[in-house]
């Protein structure tokens, strides 16, 4: 079955139903960042551009890994999202940031900005599932939105040796293990640089333990204003 943009968008945020897309901006309005740390992001990339540099931030959310790069290290950085609220936060937080000269956030689909998007220095896709398709997919897409030499910093979960897809218990992605992405990076004949391996940090994020406590607050509070959605909302908060 080949999923629609709404249930990838859905799914790159945890949501198994696309019914859930109108209340996301809801249920997530207490964080910034929304999958990638963005100062982990930030020193991978930051050693390997340049000032003068201009990066394409994919799937970007509220913008807080672009914010960062921009920051941290002055780059020019073009971000999408499909999310207008996420957007909208993101360019209100740039120009807290004082980076609003460096960051341009727009609203839109980036199945289809992809299509488009040519020679820059570096793209990021950073936890954002299978939105742009199987991993191979995502990599042959990535390439071409880069010049020669250029950088991908990609944010993904691998599976642990031993482990399998039914371990999880989360079957809107199909993870790969350590080793297969080590492989299809060689296929690709991409060069491996630098990987940062992370595993239970405390996060800010909705990764982190209060995140899911934030989550869970905010679920309550829409089951209350929308009692017939109570079991979409309770699924959000197991998944």
């Amino acid at each position: 079955m080949v999923k629609s943009v709404q249930e990838k968008l859905a799914g790159s945020l945890t949501a198994e139903d696309v019914g859930l897309l109108p209340y996301l901006p809801y249920l997530l309005q207490d964080f910034w960042e929304l999958g990638s740390e963005p100062a982990l992001m930030a020193d991978t990339l930051g050693p390997y551009v340049s000032g003068d540099a201009y990066v394409l931030d994919l799937a970007c959310g509220k913008g807080a890994v672009s914010v960062a790069i921009a920051k941290r290290f002055g780059l020019k950085v073009k971000a999408y999202d499909l999310i207008a609220d996420f957007v909208d936060f993101a360019k209100d937080k740039a120009k807290e940031h004082d980076v609003s000269h460096l960051c341009d956030f727009e609203v839109g689909d980036i199945n289809e900005t992809i299509s488009t998007a040519k020679d820059y220095d570096a793209v990021i896709l950073g936890a954002v599932g299978d939105v742009l398709g199987n991993p191979s997919q995502t990599l042959d897409k990535l390439l071409r939105t880069i010049k020669q030499g250029g950088y991908i910093l990609i944010d993904e979960c691998f599976l642990k040796d031993g482990k399998s897809q039914d371990d999880i218990g989360y079957d809107n992605y199909e993870y790969l293990t350590k080793n297969q992405w080590e492989e299809l990076f060689e296929d690709k004949g991409l060069e491996l640089v630098r990987a940062v391996y992370v595993e239970g940090i405390e996060s800010e994020n909705i990764d982190g333990v209060a995140g899911i406590e934030y989550i869970t607050k905010r679920a309550n509070e829409l089951i209350e204003k929308h009692p017939d959605k109570r079991e979409m909302f309770e699924a959000y908060v197991k998944n």
